[in-house]
């Protein structure tokens, strides 16, 4: 255990907190299923908030939590800074704090001091990856409409940076434009829209996830142009639609963005209360989507 982290006693059972960011997407459902699944399992009690959307509600969950005493608290936080103040508000009750699939800013809060530790994917490297597969196969289409996730959350922060740094740095590329299209399916479909109209020679859409790729798909066949062959189309998550998608021709690569947390999760817990020291950044493995494996995945995707 870390010095100046809470400690946590080993026991047989535990009333665990799960303060989850929305449930309005794939992805997050899977997340969650996949906890309440493992607390099932160990015959834990899982207390579980859904902050649907809401940097101000999840603070409130949080709170909310503390105040029923639970023993440790998985947060997914929505946003890099208006979760810190409950972050420490735990610790400060003597709770420990585990990060699930985002951040929150270094420079306020640290792993191993402020809070146990992050588990969650390489976001920068889920960008880079995307970066270098089209850097491979672009085939002279280097015109990039970039679809940003949800504006000041880490993975979006992340998968902008990876990217973008990789493209540069392989030069004769150009981001045309880049908006946020809030990591939601008709909000990517309306702001590709918006971005295809004003930049009619765009030949490549980046979205920093599956729904906002499956929006612009929606957008360029609307305007009878083809995802996946007029334009390329990469994402980020990997989940069945997505995977399916590459099959159909219509998104090029996903970098998959892994949401069963619950096994890992818990077995940190476990670790913890053993006494082990937690590394700071716990990281989950990711597959890579494209036409040469898609077919054999899809079944296996979320």
């Amino acid at each position: 255990m870390t010095d100046g982290l809470p400690p946590l006693g080993q026991k047989d059972t535990y009333k665990v907190g799960f303060a989850q960011a929305e449930a309005n997407n794939p992805w997050r459902i899977a997340q969650t299923k996949s906890l309440q699944d493992e607390a099932a399992k160990l015959g834990y009690q899982l207390v579980y908030t859904d902050a649907a959307g809401s940097a101000a509600k999840q603070v409130t969950d949080v709170n909310s939590m503390i105040a029923q005493g639970v023993d440790l608290l998985f947060l997914s936080p929505r946003e890099e800074k208006p979760l810190i103040p409950a972050i420490k508000a735990a610790q400060a009750a003597g709770i420990p704090v585990v990060l699930l699939d985002r951040s929150v800013d270094p420079a306020l809060a640290k792993p191993g001091v402020d809070y146990m530790a992050f588990i969650g994917s390489d976001f920068a490297e889920e960008g880079r990856r995307l970066a270098e597969w089209l850097i491979k196969n672009a085939n002279g289409k280097t015109k990039i409409i970039e679809l940003e996730g949800t504006t000041g959350s880490a993975p979006t922060n992340d998968r902008k940076k990876g990217f973008d740094d990789a493209v540069k740095a392989a030069g004769g590329f150009q981001i045309v434009a880049s908006q946020s299209g809030g990591f939601s399916r008709d909000k990517g479909r309306h702001v590709a829209a918006a971005l295809l109209q004003a930049h009619p020679d765009a030949n490549v859409i980046y979205a920093h996830n599956d729904e906002m790729a499956l929006g612009a798909i929606a957008a360029l066949e609307a305007v009878g142009r083809k995802p996946g062959k007029d334009v390329l189309v990469l994402s980020i998550d990997g989940g069945m639609e997505a995977v399916q998608a590459i099959v159909d021709g219509k998104i090029n690569a996903s970098v998959e963005c892994n949401p069963r947390f619950g096994p890992i999760a818990f077995q940190t817990l476990k670790r913890y209360a053993a006494g082990e020291k937690i590394q700071p950044w716990v990281k989950n493995i990711d597959k890579f989507y494209d036409s040469s494996n898609a077919a054999g995945s899809v079944a296996g995707a979320y």
